[in-house]
């Protein structure tokens, strides 16, 4: 029997939808003939939840992984800038220590520089407050100067190769007033004694008003007056003591000094 194909193509066509058909996989069917074959609805469920359950751990994995990973990065940059930041504040503590020393033989220095004038002031200013008729027999300080060495208490030093000791956790560090105030020179606080005599007791009382109205002396006090011989005749002696007081800037007057060699 002979047959004519009166569209050409046609079957080229079909042929390959056919064959397209045939070779692709349908998921649907394949999942609902799995269904069909299983009539237990438990199975069904405990199926269900095991893939539920891998997914779960899969998905808790890969973010347990990514935070573990995260966390170990900031960790690394953590003991980077801990290493860095410990060696800056070594050198920071080493740059204080050595500017601490440097203060403290300033304020030596400083110290040592205001109290070389003392005397002369309160010897001009106790000549200047005597009055007539009124002499003095001795002039001395009564208190113990503060020496140079006790002016800069100096800090135990490290020995070579030994770091030096951190304070401990819970100590606290030392208030910056008090930090500040070790820097501060110290002031030496001169007490000083006269001896004198006066025909008149008057006159006493106007060297004690003077002296105490002086910028430079303070603490004016009689400690003791009696009636003494002296070369034949009756005078009171007395015994003041005061103490060394320190002027303002604007009542120091400072003159140049000036030498002229002999030829």
């Amino acid at each position: 029997m002979i047959e004519i194909n009166l569209l050409p193509g046609s079957g080229k066509k079909k042929s390959r939808g056919a064959r397209a058909a045939g070779s692709g996989v349908n998921l649907g069917a394949l999942i609902g003939g799995i269904v069909g074959k299983v009539s237990d609805p438990w199975l069904v469920g405990a199926m269900a939840a095991s893939i539920a359950v891998v997914a779960g751990v899969g998905m808790l994995h890969v973010g347990q992984t990514a935070r573990a990973r995260t966390l170990t990065e900031r960790q690394q940059q953590a003991v980077q800038d801990s290493t860095r930041y410990a060696t800056v504040l070594n050198e920071k503590r080493r740059a204080e220590a050595q500017r601490d020393s440097v203060l403290r033989q300033l304020n030596v220095i400083r110290s040592i520089d205001n109290n070389r004038f003392v005397w002369p002031h309160l010897l001009d200013e106790i000549s200047r407050a005597l009055p007539p008729y009124t002499w003095l027999t001795s002039v001395r300080q009564t208190n113990t100067p503060i020496s140079a060495a006790a002016r800069a208490v100096e800090p135990a030093a490290p020995a070579r190769g030994r770091p030096a000791a951190r304070p401990a956790a819970g100590a606290a560090a030392p208030p910056p007033a008090r930090a500040a105030a070790a820097q501060e020179p110290v002031r030496d606080t001169i007490k000083f004694q006269r001896v004198g005599n006066t025909v008149d007791i008057q006159a006493m009382t106007r060297f004690m008003s003077l002296l105490e109205a002086s910028p430079f002396i303070e603490g004016v006090e009689l400690t003791r007056s009696l009636l003494v011989i002296e070369n034949g005749k009756e005078v009171t002696q007395f015994v003041l003591e005061a103490r060394y007081e320190e002027p303002e800037a604007s009542l120091i007057r400072r003159v140049p000094l000036t030498l002229t060699m002999a030829r």
